[in-house]
């Protein structure tokens, strides 16, 4: 029986599922099993009727909600009116990544596998829960899980016996071959920014706005151990338009130093151009690169070299080392037995792609340039909350912005590329641009007059509450109540003076916690139980909203249970039953949250 086509689809918010199902298209292409890799909005949903193999590989964000890319997709699955014999003619597999460490493990991955086999989809196996929390990573579940699952595909449709699998040592064929052109007149580096003279609508991923930076404040404390930057752009005849809640992407670029140290270790000259052409028709270049391109471009605004390599990095660069040692260790690392070696070496560290073939020089300088697309992961752009309000500050877009340092093992302390780059940026030293486009955030707020918000935000999770406060406070709304928390009141506590003015003019009710001024910490969680009758009489009896926004790890999980406290105290609610009254808030989008790792 022939091989059907089996058809990969991912919905990823930080790659790892992308590289997850990169990894299934490169195993399936060595088992000689035809393989499309698509992302999940990227492929027209209502062909999933005719396709008879399917494997879903998806992430869980934020609170339990689908990533950016496979949302659209999300909707329609669970379209109340599709049949429920709609997929009875697919084979398909869930392979989930997620976080144990959130209460929401996996959610998408378990709610999608139970909604395909509503729709009458066969699975070829249970769904696989990918853990990051696990010391090996998603590895350690997905790595056994792949093995049933070609056992399955392959029980189901055999290759002919004379193909026989390409061996792991041999490289695939690189997607993309880069044609080098003859020197000729320069392209101008400038004009080979990823944004057009003539945009098609709204800014996007594909068509970035480049705006103006106007300022590039530090607002924390000279002796504070971190460096929070307020920035602001100028959106003038953008054509971007945001509300309180939206949140702005920003695609940042590599240090020029990495740029010129990448180039150097591979041999590549950074001012050779070139074209990019596909191998198999049908695969589209990446939108974000001109044609013809730099090599610096491509490196220094596409290549993402100072990301933490994956597995599979390592499984390609095997392949193409012509060095026998450096081969070896680099098999070791793709190998499942090398797995807690590599993480000592790369992932507890935060290794960088540059510092590896740096450690792999032989093996960097025999790369052939065709293959750099394959090897590296693109650039992907950073989230940020809207800290302004149109309604305010016309023409304007600030963001709250923490410049992410920490130290490993390492010699070079780890920096955030995004946050670094642009905390790098000085407007007063001549016109800065900066690639931005803007989107829908997790939070909305509610448009009827007098409907009170209660908003809990420490740190820089209090930056979409500024919106919303300028927003709501130039409608003429009221019942504004902001729980901020910070470590101390004179280091960092941002917009200070500005909520002051709005208290004095009764315009909000601000609550503090300022964990280290005191012996015993003090944070959101601690105000909120203390305010309970107020936080009960504003949710319970006059409809308000509750918002939450800031870190993911502890915070979200001590607010929650401070609220289901303060339902058994004040409101008299069983545990179980003041569980359902949170669920409730939560499922009638009175309580939002918007919470980043």
């Amino acid at each position: 029986m022939p091989s059907p086509g089996l058809l990969v689809l991912f919905g990823s918010q930080t790659g790892t599922a992308q590289d997850v199902s990169e990894r299934l298209g490169r195993e399936a292409r060595r088992r000689r099993l035809d393989c499309r890799v698509q992302a999940l909005d990227s492929y027209s949903v209502v062909n999933l009727i005719n396709e008879p193999l399917v494997i879903f590989v998806c992430a869980t964000t934020g609170q339990g909600d689908p990533p950016d890319n496979m949302k659209n997709f999300w909707r329609f699955i669970f379209r109340k009116n599709l049949p429920p014999t709609s997929l009875c003619q697919m084979d398909f597999a869930v392979l989930g990544l997620g976080d144990s460490s959130y209460a929401k493990f996996n959610f998408v991955a378990k709610k999608l596998h139970r909604r395909l086999l509503q729709l009458g989809g066969r699975a070829l196996l249970p769904v696989c829960l990918g853990d990051d929390q696990h010391e090996l990573g998603p590895d350690a579940a997905v790595d056994p899980w792949l093995h049933d699952l070609w056992g399955k595909v392959l029980g189901l449709y055999p290759v002919p016996l004379d193909l026989g699998t390409i061996p792991a040592g041999v490289p695939l064929p690189s997607k993309f071959t880069l044609h080098f052109l003859p020197a000729a007149p320069r392209v101008c580096s400038e004009g080979q920014r990823v944004a057009g003279t003539d945009p098609q609508g709204p800014p996007s991923e594909q068509q970035p706005f480049l705006a103006p930076m106007v300022t590039n404040q530090r607002v924390t404390g000279p002796s504070h151990f971190q460096d929070v930057r307020l920035m602001e752009f100028d959106i003038t005849g953008s054509g971007l338009s945001f509300a309180a809640g939206d949140v702005v992407l920003i695609q940042p670029e590599n240090a020029a130093s990495h740029t010129q140290q990448f180039c150097q270790v591979l041999g590549l000259d950074p001012d050779q151009n070139f074209t990019l052409l596909p191998r198999e028709p049908g695969v589209p270049c990446p939108a974000r690169l001109p044609q013809p391109c730099s090599v610096r471009h491509l490196v220094s605004h596409y290549l993402d070299i100072a990301s933490v390599p994956r597995r599979s990095f390592f499984e390609l660069l095997a392949c193409l080392s012509p060095h026998e040692l450096e081969r070896e260790k680099l098999l070791h690392f793709s190998s499942p037995q090398g797995q807690e070696e590599l993480y000592s070496y790369c992932n507890r560290p935060r290794r960088t792609i540059l510092e590896v073939l740096c450690d792999f020089p032989h093996t960097a300088g025999a790369i052939p340039a065709d293959y750099l697309l394959d090897l590296i992961p693109p650039i992907r752009p950073r989230a940020f909350s809207i800290a302004s309000s149109l309604l305010v500050h016309p023409s304007r877009l600030q963001i709250l912005v923490a410049v992410v340092q920490f130290q490993t093992r390492l010699k070079e302390p780890r920096r955030g590329l995004c946050s670094s780059w642009l905390a790098s940026l000085d407007p007063g030293q001549g016109p800065v641009q900066v690639p931005l486009w803007v989107r829908p955030g997790g939070l909305t707020f509610p448009q009827t007059p007098g409907t009170p918000v209660i908003m809990v935000g420490p740190g820089t999770g209090v930056a979409p509450f500024r919106a919303a406060v300028q927003e709501r406070v130039a409608q003429g709304q009221s019942g504004n109540v902001l729980f901020f928390g910070c470590r101390l009141r004179d280091q960092d506590f941002y917009w200070e003076a500005e909520w002051m003015e709005l208290e004095g003019r009764g315009c909000l009710t601000l609550f503090t916690a300022f964990s280290r001024e005191q012996e015993r910490k003090v944070y959101v969680q601690h105000r909120l139980r203390e305010l309970g009758p107020l936080v009960w009489e504003l949710l319970d009896r006059q409809g308000a909203y509750f918002y939450l926004a800031g870190n993911a790890k502890c915070m979200p999980a001590d607010v929650s249970e401070a609220l289901t406290s303060i339902f058994q105290e004040q409101g008299g609610l069983s545990g179980p039953d003041a569980a359902t009254y949170l669920a409730r808030l939560q499922r009638t989008l009175r309580f939002q949250s918007e919470t980043w790792a």
